[in-house]
């Protein structure tokens, strides 16, 4: 088996992808890809090497993955915005033959210390690139004028993937992800009723070197036969012109996303006409923006969990029964655990750590024993760090992460909890909270806060709200107003730059 044998079995008039105004059918993809595969490999490319794909979101991406799975090398998407220092330690740790940058990254490359990634011998232009970045560089046009050459059948557990994590709770490590564990959850992905369908048009602007963004939106999308728009940046305008321009069918998306949309006047009611299904990922949504899309767009948002590791989906919200707050139940496929503090089951409305157990659940990470064995247990279960609860219908509500937990005077806070109510007042956009040092209770909460536009809403009268809605021990001490909250590539908020905040 090939996970980019995926694009193999649709018409070849179909649209794969849309991208810059531009359509590429699935005929024209397969033959890229394997124009590529030949270019590829007259560079040296082999079976096991790691290909390095600094690209946004778009077809030289899309089709640089598969060329690369399909010659049984490894690709590993990196963040094309990401400053040099940052790419550097993570290019040299999977020791990458090649690196493919496009427009995005080439001033970044130019920047990257080539002493630090000894192991790059080419590097790969796409043709956005309008000079080349260093001598040695050879161009996708060149690459595309090679003789197309056959997929490689490889084992179904060898490696196609090193994902890096977000690092929200430490360093980045790489997940490894191979081609069974991309290709299972693609099909638990397909589980339900409320799945992708041949025919679909799928909203892509969430980023491809994130597995959301490349196992569901590319992966899932291509599988089924669907077209995808691809779309490097994100503006809520912009956004709602091309979703109603092109009949968009599938939108996912961030909660960062969707508060976007939700608090976008300008935007017209009919605006997501078209749309079956609007998902949810990354990061917990705040109920009021789901129910505010609700009641203003008649959207009803799907929220789901999942992560890196389990490549990435585990629950999602399907059928006409949507629980806002919930990110819904099992896929079909994957075991879930809810684990007490105690090493037992949580009961139900108890709280538990999550773990998961499928065959979507990543071997490990990459030349690191000590960090898989932190997550992996001997009969295969990921121990996510993630805590939730769950109902009598099985539906599983995140509480937080375990180690963003905060223990003042001995009670736990979980920040999601305080984020939502502080979220839920209407002159807050947004909220991060953290724990601090204090002398008296061991640790106390501190909320940084995005108010709404035109809002004046002053420090006192937010304490106030949190103490009509939180027990006074989960209730920040200390509210500071800022003007945006440090999040990763896909959204999600990152905390420990909030707790860096506190040196600086």
């Amino acid at each position: 088996m090939n996970l980019a044998s995926i694009i193999d079995d649709h018409p070849d008039d179909a649209i794969a992808l849309i991208s810059r105004n531009r359509s590429t059918t699935y005929g024209e993809l397969r033959d890229m890809v394997a124009r590529l595969r030949g270019g590829l490999a007259s560079i040296g490319v082999e079976q096991g090497d790691r290909v390095v794909l600094l690209c946004g979101n778009g077809v030289p991406f899309a089709a640089t993955y598969l060329a690369t799975l399909g010659l049984g090398a490894v690709a590993v998407p990196l963040n094309p915005l990401s400053p040099a220092l940052e790419l550097e330690p993570e290019i040299d740790k999977i020791g990458a033959k090649v690196v493919v940058i496009e427009k995005l990254s080439a001033a970044t490359w130019m920047n990257v210390d080539r002493s630090r990634v000894p192991t790059v011998a080419c590097v790969v232009t796409t043709d956005d690139v309008t000079h080349a970045p260093e001598t040695g560089s050879i161009s996708t046009e060149e690459l595309l004028d090679s003789e197309p050459i056959d997929m490689v059948d490889v084992d179904r557990d060898h490696l196609a993937a090193l994902m890096f994590t977000s690092g929200t709770a430490g360093s980045p490590k790489a997940a490894m992800l191979t081609h069974h564990n991309l290709l299972t959850n693609i099909k638990q992905s397909l589980s339900h009723e409320d799945r992708l369908y041949e025919g679909d048009v799928v909203y892509g602007v969430l980023p491809l070197f994130h597995i959301f963004g490349m196992n569901i939106v590319l992966g899932l999308g291509l599988y089924v036969g669907a077209t995808i728009v691809l779309v490097q940046r994100f503006d809520p305008l912009t956004a709602a012109e091309t979703i109603r321009d092109r009949e968009v069918t599938i939108v996912p998306g961030a909660p960062t996303m969707w508060t976007a949309f939700a608090h976008f006047d300008e935007l017209a009611d009919n605006t997501f006409a078209s749309v079956r299904r609007a998902l949810s990922g990354a990061s917990r949504l705040p109920v009021t923006v789901a129910e505010r899309m609700r009641d203003r767009f008649g959207v009803e948002i799907a929220e789901g969990y999942g992560l890196t590791e389990a490549s990435p989906t585990v629950t999602t919200q399907v059928g006409s029964k949507i629980k806002f707050g919930s990110v819904g139940r099992v896929l079909d496929g994957v075991e879930v655990r809810l684990v007490n503090v105690h090493g037992g089951e949580a009961l139900v409305g108890d709280i538990g750590e999550i773990w998961v157990r499928g065959e979507n659940v990543f071997p490990g990470y990459y030349e690191d024993d000590e960090a898989t064995a932190n997550v992996l247990t001997p009969d295969g279960w990921l121990k996510t760090g993630d805590m939730a609860i769950a109902d009598d219908d099985g539906y599983m509500y995140l509480v937080d992460r375990a180690k963003d937990l905060v223990i003042v005077s001995g009670f736990n806070v979980y920040p999601a909890e305080v984020e939502e109510v502080l979220t839920s007042h209407p002159d807050v956009a947004e909220a991060g909270v953290i724990g601090v040092p204090h002398p008296h209770t061991g640790e106390a909460v501190k909320a940084f806060v995005v108010t709404a536009d035109g809002s004046d809403v002053d420090e006192e009268t937010l304490r106030e709200y949190c103490l009509d809605h939180l027990a006074r021990y989960k209730c920040p001490t200390k509210i500071m107003f800022v003007d945006s909250l440090p999040k990763n590539a896909s959204g999600k908020l990152v905390r420990r730059v909030l707790d860096d905040a506190l040196h600086t």
